[in-house]
């Protein structure tokens, strides 16, 4: 959620597989978003850029910057998720322009033609699951060719249905995360959710989703260092979790 290539270079060097570089909440930029791209690429780790809607021009610019995925936030119908696969791909599969001589640097500097031979194949279209109406179309949406993965924004998802984490999740929101789950592995799909710290992420994990967030940034920073000034006041024995205050992954 915080800009710099430092600092996303130190996130990629913690021993993660993937980094969401997030410019629908984080305080990220387009030009922050470039230059978080490359960095965490340079680390052998696959940069995915959460944009902050379903339009086509920040579909390209982000994968234009090198992203190896997209996550698209707030999808309500089958024909938004066929709209931004077609945005996502070259033709004849979709209508992105092609050009960007920054994309094959996120990977290992290849011909913007291999990139081109390889982008639709590779690049991962991740579409979040987190509206009443795409929740009521999930087997719709899972089965459209170029979505690879359901992720599910379980804050969101709660407020849309009417069941907001206020603590434990309530049983409608847990059934409703599992059906999500079900409709992506049923038409051969990833699954992905987003955990505020690493146990509630192995839980998910031994449960089979595929795409597991461990940790934020901005909180995690906070945590960190309160937990070691607790600590060295005698105040505690570590650190404190580093997600949301109330959201125990239940």
């Amino acid at each position: 959620m915080l800009p710099g290539t430092n600092h996303s270079r130190a996130i990629a060097r913690s021993g993660v597989d993937w980094v969401c570089v997030d410019c629908e909440h984080g305080n990220i930029d387009d030009g922050e978003m470039h230059e978080a791209v490359i960095a965490i690429a340079r680390e052998g780790v696959s940069p995915i850029v959460r944009i902050p809607a379903n339009e086509a021009w920040m579909v390209k610019r982000a994968l234009d910057a090198g992203a190896h995925g997209i996550v698209v936030p707030l999808i309500y119908t089958v024909e938004d998720a066929k709209r931004l696969v077609a945005s996502a791909k070259f033709p004849p599969e979709g209508n992105r322009g092609f050009g960007s001589p920054f994309s094959p640097h996120a990977f290992t500097g290849e011909a913007l033609t291999e990139y081109l031979t390889n982008a639709n194949s590779s690049l991962q279209t991740i579409v979040q699951i987190e509206t009443k109406s795409a929740l009521e179309s999930v087997k719709e949406i899972a089965a459209i060719p170029g979505v690879d993965c359901l992720l599910i924004g379980p804050f969101d998802l709660g407020n849309n249905i009417g069941r907001p984490i206020l603590g434990e999740m309530h049983q409608e929101l847990k059934d409703a995360i599992e059906k999500i789950q079900e409709a992506a592995h049923e038409a051969g799909k990833k699954v992905g959710i987003y955990c505020a710290d690493g146990q509630q992420a192995q839980g998910y994990a031994q449960r089979g989703f595929d795409f597991i967030s461990v940790c934020t940034d901005f909180p995690a920073i906070t945590a960190a260092f309160a937990g070691a000034v607790k600590t060295a006041k005698g105040e505690a024995s570590g650190p404190e979790k580093g997600g949301v205050k109330g959201y125990d992954g239940r």
